[in-house]
C-alpha cells in the first residue's frame, strides 16, 4: 500500500525466462508492490514455470498469442479486477530499472499526475545504455512529431516502464487499440485527449540480447503507427475524423478481448 493505495505491478511477457526473476527480486525489494502479475504471451521458453515459483506472483496465461498490445489489455483487466489503485507496467526483460518503481507510485499516489513514463531521454541515459543509434534518432523524431500533433511536451513516448492512477485506466476505452506495439502509442494520445497530464521520471536503460527489441521492419511499421496516431488525433480536435480512440469515455473498467 501507498498511503492506503493498493499498488499493482503488472509484466507483459513474452520469452523473458532469463531475465523474470531478476526483475521479480528488483521489484520485489522496493517494497511497494501489493501484488504483481504476469500475463504469459504464449512463450516458447520457461518463463511461465519461473513466474509460477516466485512468490506473490500472479500468473495468467494466454491461450494464443496476442501481441504487446493485447498482453497489455489483459493486463491492465487483472490489475483492476484485484482492486488496483495504482498499476504499473514494467517489462519482465530487465531493460528497465525497477528501483524507481517507489518514485513513480509517489508521484501517483500523491495527486502529482495521473500518469508516470520512465523517460530513457531524460538524462541522456539512451545511448549510454547501449540503444543503437538509428533507433535514437528515429526516437527523437516520432517524439517531435507527436509533441506537434498532439500539443504535448514529453521527452518520449516510446518506453516500456508505465505507471497509471485507476482513474486513467477506468476512462480510457483500450477495446480499439491496437494489439501490436502502437498499443502503447495509442494508449498516450487518448491519455491527453481526455485531459489527464503525464509526468515523467529519467530512466536509466540496458541494452543486452537478452532484453526485448523489435527489428526494424516492425520498427518502421511501428514508427508509421505513431504518426497515424498523432494526425488521428489532430484531426478529431478539428471535429474532422471521428477517431474510435478518441469517441467517447468508458463507464466501467476495461476488458480484454
Amino acid at each position: 500500500m501507498y498511503r492506503d493505495k493498493k499498488v499493482v505491478v503488472v509484466m507483459p511477457a513474452y520469452n523473458a525466462a532469463k531475465t523474470v526473476r531478476q526483475t521479480y527480486d528488483e521489484v520485489r525489494a522496493q517494497g511497494v508492490a501489493d501484488l504483481i502479475i504476469l500475463v504469459d504471451d504464449r512463450s516458447r521458453d520457461d518463463t511461465v514455470a519461473i513466474a509460477k515459483s516466485l512468490e506473490g506472483v500472479l500468473v495468467y496465461v494466454h491461450e494464443e498469442n496476442r501481441g504487446y498490445g493485447g498482453n497489455q489489455k489483459t493486463c491492465y483487466r487483472l490489475a483492476l479486477e484485484a482492486g488496483a489503485d495504482i498499476v504499473v507496467m514494467i517489462h519482465p526483460d530487465y531493460q528497465y530499472t525497477p528501483l524507481l518503481l517507489p518514485a513513480m507510485v509517489s508521484m501517483i499516489g500523491n495527486g502529482l499526475h495521473p500518469c508516470v513514463l520512465g523517460s530513457r531521454i531524460l538524462g541522456g541515459y539512451a545511448l549510454r545504455g547501449g540503444m543503437p543509434l538509428w533507433k535514437y534518432i528515429a526516437n527523437r523524431f516520432l517524439t517531435l512529431a507527436e509533441n506537434i500533433l498532439l500539443g504535448a511536451k514529453l521527452s518520449e513516448y516510446h518506453t516500456g516502464f508505465r505507471a497509471f492512477s485507476r482513474e486513467i485506466l477506468v476512462a480510457l476505452d483500450l477495446s480499439n487499440n491496437s494489439d501490436d506495439f502502437v498499443f502503447d502509442n495509442q494508449m498516450l494520445a487518448q491519455i491527453f485527449w481526455h485531459g489527464f497530464t503525464i509526468g515523467e521520471v529519467s530512466c536509466p536503460t540496458k541494452y543486452f540480447p537478452e532484453a526485448s527489441s523489435i527489428n526494424l521492419r516492425r520498427s518502421i511499421k511501428y514508427g508509421f503507427g505513431c504518426l497515424a496516431t498523432g494526425m488521428s488525433f489532430r484531426l478529431a480536435k478539428w471535429g474532422m475524423g471521428g477517431a474510435k480512440l478518441f469517441a467517447s469515455k468508458q463507464t466501467a473498467p476495461v476488458g480484454g478481448r
